[in-house]
């Protein structure tokens, strides 16, 4: 059980009296759910309007309703139905969620940044799996609609509570932190991501501090303190800095990238994690940072990292067609953490051919072309050959024509001629790197080679 109809009813009044109070064991606005005890709550889009699938969603299992106050019930609608009648379905959402965190009161921590965002989460949620009852943000529920159903997913007895915040506007992890309260708060880094509506890496700096506004007045704010545009608040006593400057007050040192783990130290500490590159010794610092703030013992520390699930399509090292290597790296992406992705290509080991494939960073505007041309800026021996495919994509190589590189280019126009081209490639020497931002869909890409 989460809660039942009596406590929603401190602060929500119902449409009729009843005396019908249940239990409530889930929260959805999904009337294809199939659900047991839940509280349907329908939101309104720019294509849907849930409120016209209540009768899909009391079939499916729910037995009480948000409803805005402005719709028509269904005229059949069970009299012993219980319906709540708001202003706005998405604002009492947010607010159930709030009420119900403040109710459970589990220590919070949110992360919010422009890459690493997820990264650090599964970091931090696995290393908090071994000390305590721990829920944390699943897939990308990490808006203002996905981080309140998190909320409202945890169990009672939750100890701790680990949230993801995303956003594309200014404003919006200011929603998302209010709703959370956390009692810490961490920043991963400042990218590019969304800079198409934030207008500036300064922009994106601003909007990524909002997650400070809800942090608990004793809280702390983690961030990565090698960014200039976060430097402002390094003198705030609840900032706490990681970093490979040795000015931070968490120094990353001895980073060591192995063909399958990355080794690094921190304060003099070793950890390894089952991660590639030098951005994710940051983000582990991060959350060993606040594990250790949270009491948390080095060897649960050290066992939280080895048995990291990440999410996937996050750097995941696969088995391509005839033992080839291939990292799955199309999640998403910025210009900043597709440079990051060559730099650990380049850096790994026992591979005698070194392919990119790379594709187009949305939501860039009027800065595509400048940062598509700017990931060329990393791209040398070893890497032998680089393909791009997309709109913006182009853009790198001809950059990289532009700079007579010697590695071999070529920009494709249909995905089916790009996976032609990489069949010389498909052995046990090469490795073949596909990363781009979601809408690429290079999964379809990797699939056709593993």
């Amino acid at each position: 059980m989460l809660f039942t109809t009596n406590w929603l009813e401190e602060f929500l009044t119902p449409m009729s009296e009843t005396d019908n109070h249940l239990e409530i064991y889930e929260v959805t606005t999904d009337s294809r759910k199939h659900s047991t005890n839940a509280l349907f709550i329908p939101l309104v889009g720019e294509n849907f309007d849930g409120h016209t699938y209540l009768e899909q969603a009391v079939d499916n299992g729910a037995v009480a309703t948000i409803w805005d106050k402005s719709k028509p019930l269904p005229k059949d609608l069970d009299s012993s139905f219980i319906v709540y009648e708001v202003e706005d379905t998405l604002k009492s959402l947010q607010k159930i969620a709030l009420q119900y965190r403040n109710e459970i009161d589990p220590t919070v921590i949110g992360i919010t940044g422009s890459n690493g965002k997820t990264t650090t989460k599964d970091m931090v949620a696995s290393i908090m799996k071994t000390t305590f009852k721990t829920h944390h943000t699943q897939g990308n529920f990490n808006n203002h609609i996905g981080l309140p159903l998190t909320i409202l997913s945890m169990a009672r007895d939750t100890e701790l509570l680990v949230l993801e915040m995303g956003m594309s506007q200014a404003g919006e992890i200011d929603t998302l932190t209010h709703i959370a309260n956390p009692d810490y708060a961490i920043i991963t880094n400042i990218g590019e991501s969304h800079i198409e509506y934030l207008g500036s890496r300064e922009g994106i700096a601003k909007a990524k501090l909002e997650i400070a506004n809800g942090l608990k007045s004793e809280g702390a704010l983690l961030m990565d303190g090698d960014e200039p545009l976060l430097s402002h608040k390094h003198e705030q006593t609840n900032v706490v800095t990681c970093g490979f400057n040795p000015s931070n007050k968490h120094v990353i040192t001895s980073v060591n990238i192995q063909q399958d783990k990355t080794a690094f130290k921190l304060n003099g500490q070793s950890y390894t994690i089952p991660l590639l590159g030098k951005h994710h010794a940051l983000n582990a610092a991060l959350a060993v940072t606040v594990s250790e703030k949270l009491g948390v013992s080095q060897a649960s520390i050290q066992q939280g990292l080895q048995d990291l699930e990440m999410t996937t399509m996050r750097f995941q090292l696969l088995d391509g067609k005839q033992e080839a290597s291939i990292i799955n790296d199309a999640y998403n992406a910025s210009a900043t953490s597709m440079k990051a992705a060559i730099e650990v290509v380049m850096q790994m080991e026992g591979f005698t051919k070194k392919v990119l494939v790379l594709g187009d960073i949305l939501e860039l505007g009027e800065h595509a072309e400048k940062l598509h041309r700017s990931v060329a800026e990393v791209i040398k021996s070893p890497i032998d050959t680089v393909y791009t495919f997309g709109e913006s994509a182009k853009w790198i190589s001809l950059e990289l024509e532009r700079k007579e590189s010697s590695v071999t280019i070529e920009h494709f126009t249909t995905k089916e001629a790009l996976i032609e081209a990489l069949q010389p490639y498909l052995n046990k020497d090469t490795l073949i790197l596909f990363k781009a931002s979601r809408g690429l869909k290079f999964e379809t890409m990797v699939e056709a080679i593993s």
